[in-house]
């Protein structure tokens, strides 16, 4: 079964957990805990054959950013969460956007996969 990679990456507090464990389980999380660190793993079907998504829930972009570049290198795709109330967390995806490129390989290759989230808290 092929396993895929794929690290949720934003400032602290934009929903990243929230989205995440909406995806995973279907529920929805009623209160805000830093996260430093949490791993996820789905199995999914993709073009009728089965695979494993391991989704990498990570700590906000300013914080642990060691980790974050290590993160960049081994995941295959990226989703990228920006807070619609907060315009500093839109532009931190675009340093963060920056950041990818620059670690993962050939650094000329632009072509890794990334989704954009805005969210909103209700």
């Amino acid at each position: 079964m092929r396993l895929y990679h794929c690290a949720v990456m934003g400032s602290g507090g934009v929903g990243k957990s929230a989205l995440t464990v909406r995806f995973i389980n279907g529920s929805y999380l009623e209160w805000y805990d830093l996260t430093i660190e949490d791993s996820y793993r789905k199995q999914l079907t993709v073009d009728s054959l089965p695979c494993l998504l391991e989704i990498l829930d990570t700590a906000g972009i300013d914080q642990y950013l060691t980790l974050n570049d290590l993160f960049i290198r081994e995941s295959d795709g990226f989703v990228l969460c920006f807070s619609l109330a907060q315009r500093d967390t839109l532009e931190e995806i675009v340093r963060l956007r920056e950041t990818i490129y620059r670690n993962k390989m050939p650094p000329a290759d632009h072509n890794v996969p990334m989704v954009l989230v805005g969210s909103e808290r209700e």
